[in-house]
C-alpha cells in the first residue's frame, strides 16, 4: 500500500509516517519510480510506534524496542531491562516534579499568607 493508504488506515499523518521512515523505524520498499510501498504488517508497527510515543519514549528507544516486537502482541523479553531502566528514569522525573510542586505549593501558601497580612 502507498503512504496515503497507510496514513488513512492508521490515522497517522503522512508527515509523521515520513518522519518514522527518516528515523529508521519504518522501512518501506520503493517502486522503481520512488513511491513508498508499505506492507500490511506496517499497520501493526505504526500502532506499536504510537503506543510507545504515548508512553513518552523517544524515537531512538522506540527503534530499539521495535526489534523486540512481533505479531499482534508485544514481545519485549529481549528489551525488558532497557524498558525497566526507562521506567525508572520516568519515575525519577515524576518524583522530582512532585517535589518541585510541593516546594511551589509551600511558596504559594507563604506568599498567600503574607499577602493576607499586608491587607
Amino acid at each position: 500500500m502507498k503512504i496515503g493508504e497507510l496514513a488513512h488506515r492508521t490515522g497517522v499523518s503522512v508527515r509523521a509516517l515520513r518522519y518514522y521512515e527518516e528515523k529508521g523505524v519504518l522501512r518501506p520498499d520503493r517502486t522503481p519510480s520512488g513511491y513508498r510501498i508499505f506492507a500490511d504488517s506496517d499497520i501493526r508497527k505504526v500502532a506499536h510506534i504510537q503506543t510507545l510515543l504515548a508512553a513518552g519514549l523517544g524515537m531512538d528507544l522506540i527503534g530499539e524496542i521495535l526489534s523486540c516486537m512481533a505479531g499482534e502482541s508485544l514481545l519485549l523479553d529481549a528489551c525488558r531491562e532497557r524498558l525497566e531502566a526507562e521506567r525508572r528514569r520516568i519515575t525519577g522525573d515524576i518524583d522530582q516534579l512532585v517535589h518541585t510542586r510541593s516546594l511551589l505549593d509551600n511558596l504559594l501558601a507563604t506568599t498567600s499568607t503574607a499577602s493576607s497580612r499586608a491587607s
